[in-house]
């Protein structure tokens, strides 16, 4: 009876160490996800800092370009 008892034991323990091995494997792979996903995000805040940077350079042209042709106040 002990026997039986020890090996259903260590039939439970070997299940809960393949669930374990999985969770382990699934937070592995989120773990990679998120980090794309933080590498995406940074890829896209350089990109609107490139896009306002842009837009201050042309903003300064057009004010030159308007003095210039005298349309607006110098």
């Amino acid at each position: 009876m002990a026997e039986a008892a020890d090996n259903l034991v260590l039939e439970h323990l070997r299940a809960i160490r393949q669930e374990q091995r999985e969770i382990r494997a699934d937070l592995l792979e989120i773990k990679h996800r998120i980090t794309s996903l933080e590498m995406q995000v940074a890829t896209l805040h350089g990109d609107f800092a490139g896009q306002s940077l842009r837009m201050d350079r042309m903003e300064v042209r057009l004010e030159r370009i308007e003095r210039r042709l005298d349309l607006a106040e110098a």
